[in-house]
């Protein structure tokens, strides 16, 4: 029988010099220290958590924190398309802030943020509340009611221009046969009227998001706390506000500052469905942004409007933070 090449070697060692015998105990040295290396690293848990979180910081750099100090440095210069421009200062940021458009589109999204993030609170506790309920297809008709979520932006974006198209508006006709109207209404060729029509699609797209995050909230709470608060005589509406909503306010204190922060810089939606007309009636931060800074070339100008709203979401974030650790606590 041929010996292996292994026995071969352990032969040659075991029947050799000193010095063979020094490399038989030599030879398995590199590879047990290359294991003790890395078995070290992974008991280690600082050297773990670094190793962990060095993909993560990477991919963090590169589409965050670098193209955010670019467009810091952009809006305190004069860069345009193909041009690196100077440094200009806070030139950019006045600017912005003596344009009348600009002034128009940080109305529109405070107005834009505030009353559809209080519509999508509301329907989506009310629709909850409604899943939280024992019925027939419940997991089914939960399925359903994320299907405005799920589908892409754009996508269902289009389908609601249709539907508020003035000529073959499926809108206006259910209203022309109802007898409600008699007239077609341009949805979006009204300034107040497509704003309005935004703010539906918006609402429409962010109640399941609300919906699904605080039902997983109201399946955390005891049923029993509602049980004694009805034997202590208390109706379905004390027992939401005295029971429910207290438990509850952590978790939708949580998908607020998510849904504040998505919904003011909201852009998909708004470039879809009006690109901000008409006559810029309906333009908030971002897609002004994109306008002045794609649109005419102008990044300097486009990247200072952008970040105009940096500083409202980072008071918006603070807040909301701690208000979440001051419930937390008491």
């Amino acid at each position: 029988m041929t010996p292996s090449p292994e026995e071969k070697g352990s032969r040659a060692i075991a029947g050799g010099a000193g010095g063979a015998a020094r490399i038989e105990a030599v030879l398995p040295r590199p590879r047990a220290s290359r294991e003790g290396i890395v078995n070290r690293i992974l008991e280690d848990e600082r050297s773990l958590a670094y190793l962990l979180l060095t993909p993560t910081a990477i991919l963090l750099t590169l589409f965050i924190a670098y193209p955010f100090f670019r467009g810091v440095w952009l809006s305190v210069s004069s860069a345009t398309v193909g041009m690196p421009g100077d440094f200009v200062g806070l030139k950019n940021f006045a600017k912005a802030w003596n344009d009348t458009i600009f002034q128009a589109a940080a109305f529109n999204t405070f107005v834009y943020t505030g009353i559809t993030t209080v519509f999508k609170l509301s329907l989506g506790m009310w629709l909850a509340i409604l899943l939280n309920r024992h019925f027939r297809a419940k997991r089914l008709v939960r399925a359903f009611v994320l299907l405005p979520f799920i589908i892409p932006t754009v996508l269902s974006t289009f389908a609601w221009k249709w539907m508020f198209d003035p000529t073959f508006s499926v809108i206006n006709w259910v209203l022309w046969k109802l007898g409600l109207i008699t007239l077609r209404i341009n949805w979006l060729g009204d300034p107040y009227l497509a704003l309005t029509s935004v703010m539906v699609v918006n609402v429409w797209r962010g109640v399941p998001f609300y919906a699904i995050s605080l039902l997983a909230g109201l399946q955390t709470i005891n049923p029993e706390l509602h049980e004694a608060a009805a034997i202590d005589g208390a109706g379905a509406w004390q027992r939401f506000w005295r029971v429910t909503w207290p438990l509850l306010l952590p978790v939708t204190m949580v998908v607020v500052l998510f849904s504040v922060i998505q919904t003011f810089a909201d852009f998909q939606l708004v470039y879809v469905l009006t690109g901000g007309g008409p006559a810029n009636a309906t333009h908030l931060f971002a897609t002004y942004a994109y306008q002045i800074g794609v649109g005419t070339g102008l990044l300097g100008e486009g990247a200072a409007i952008s970040l105009a709203m940096f500083p409202v979401l980072l008071l918006v974030v603070i807040l909301q933070l701690w208000y979440i650790r001051r419930v937390e606590t008491h």
